[in-house]
């Protein structure tokens, strides 16, 4: 770590604003590519991947796990069990050591095997003139790559600043539940902590304007309502909010026509927020869409000749591995003189609920207004073997292809253990299989995979009337 902000001997060849997952990933790449690199970081190293995100959350999520299947094992005969919460703290407790430790060992120790990279803690914007500046004195870099992240959005409801609302940072830091709880937002955010604190024993609302899991294939959508209601979840849909008000101990919601909910406490799950603001893009040139997102080619490269930026920032495919595979790029197009292109088409996304809800591709709504003639399969999991065997059939499995060629271009899956599965989809169609293809790839029997090849080979047969293993 240094002080001071002026490297030995000249200018740095890269900074990079930002030290969490993109930011890691492009001052790794360009310092393996030879470049004199400057990572500066305000804040918690690690970025909100690892501190407040994904580590946190699929932790106390495989947690409370633990709680549902205990109590779902009754559903086979001679088989009685339960679980229970004894001291949410320390479930809290243990998530943060194991928070700590990937810090530690992803990034912290990570800095020292890397010999030509500086890391500097430092706030960084840019000045009237258009220059990089760390803590207001101008720093020497010739090339940089903005990679600051996203925070958790703050819908414009009146009332809402009043209120000690939560969001998914300090909603994993709870040591003591709520008795009740309304969650705004049904997106892959919501409906993982509505589950979560459900589970844990909390009476939940999830409310959203637009539904359970809006972009996904509406069967998903529909088929994870059902599911989350069935574990006591209260699924309100309504066109808007009026209004947020406290009242002691309860928080209470009005919407626009006038229903009213109330609760202990409540949790904004509304989507995240480009960190662009504060950085004075615009003295450098450099472009933001309505959302603050900052735009970039498909280079990464930003309006600015001499700045990339990759991330949640761009506001684009707001996952840890997009973030870290756009500033992989970016980094290589800045120091390399390279021209990457990212490419999202076969990109893998998941929603860590249970079931699971894993997607790669295009949806058929997608499919049909790109003007692509379109056929689909839908293959419930009550006919796939594995989900019979675990006495678990909820979920289904959707493949979209393109008629007459067969092409695949896209695949959704909703299952307990899809989440493992859908990378398998996703190189079905990087490889540009057609589902005839995929139909006929040897799967192993009694896997949640194989109903992929199930779903294939259901375009044009009848599942039911094949022996096991017989495609």
């Amino acid at each position: 770590m240094r002080d001071c902000c002026t490297p030995e001997g000249g200018a740095y060849d890269l900074a990079v604003i930002g030290a969490g997952s993109a930011g890691f990933s492009a001052a790794i790449t360009a310092a393996e590519a030879g470049a004199r690199v400057a990572l500066i970081g305000d804040g918690t190293i690690g970025g909100t991947c690892v501190n407040v995100g994904c580590v946190p959350s699929k932790a106390l999520i495989r947690a409370v796990e633990g709680l549902h299947h205990a109590r779902a094992a009754n559903r086979f005969d001679g088989i009685q069990a339960e679980a229970r919460v004894t001291d949410w703290a320390a479930t809290v407790a243990q998530k943060q050591v194991l928070v700590e430790e990937l810090r530690a060992v992803k990034y912290v120790d990570v800095l020292p095997r890397h010999e030509n990279i500086d890391y500097i803690e430092g706030r960084a914007s840019f000045d009237g003139e258009g220059r990089l500046t760390v803590n207001g004195a101008v720093f020497p870099a010739t090339k940089v790559v903005i990679a600051t992240g996203s925070r958790p959005h703050m819908p414009a409801i009146p009332g809402i600043e009043e209120v000690d609302a939560l969001d998914s940072t300090s909603a994993l830091e709870l040591t003591e539940l709520p008795a009740s709880m309304l969650v705004l937002g049904a997106g892959h955010i919501g409906v993982e902590l509505a589950q979560l604190f459900a589970r844990a024993g909390v009476e939940v609302t999830l409310i959203s304007r637009r539904g359970v899991l809006p972009e996904a294939e509406p069967e998903i959508s529909q088929a994870l309502e059902g599911y989350l209601s069935e574990e006591g979840i209260r699924l309100v849909r309504v066109a808007g909010y009026e209004s947020v008000t406290c009242d002691g101990d309860t928080v209470r919601l009005t919407t626009t026509d006038g229903a009213i909910f109330d609760a202990e406490r409540l949790l904004l799950a509304t989507g995240r927020v480009p960190n662009s603001d504060g950085l004075n893009l615009g003295s450098a040139g450099i472009e933001t869409d309505v959302r603050g997102g900052i735009v970039t080619d498909a280079q990464m490269r930003t309006a600015n000749p001499n700045v990339w930026a990759a991330g949640d920032v761009t506001g684009r495919d707001q996952f840890v591995y997009m973030a870290a595979y756009g500033a992989k790029l970016a980094a290589r197009n800045a120091v390399a003189d390279e021209v990457r292109s990212y490419d999202n088409g076969t990109m893998p996304w998941v929603v860590f609920s249970d079931p699971q809800v894993a997607g790669v591709g295009l949806s058929e709504a997608q499919v049909r207004a790109a003007g692509h003639e379109v056929v689909t399969s839908v293959l419930p999991l009550d006919a796939l073997p594995r989900a019979l065997a675990a006495r678990d059939t909820r979920g289904l499995i959707k493949l979209v292809a393109e008629a007459g060629s067969k092409r695949l271009l896209g695949a959704q899956i909703l299952a307990p253990e899809g989440a493992d599965s859908i990378q398998t989809a996703a190189m079905a169609l990087k490889a540009g299989l057609t589902y005839e293809e995929l139909g006929d790839t040897i799967m192993p029997y009694l896997t949640t995979v194989e109903g992929l090849k199930l779903a294939a080979q259901t375009f044009e047969k009848d599942v039911a009337a094949l022996s096991c293993c017989a495609g």
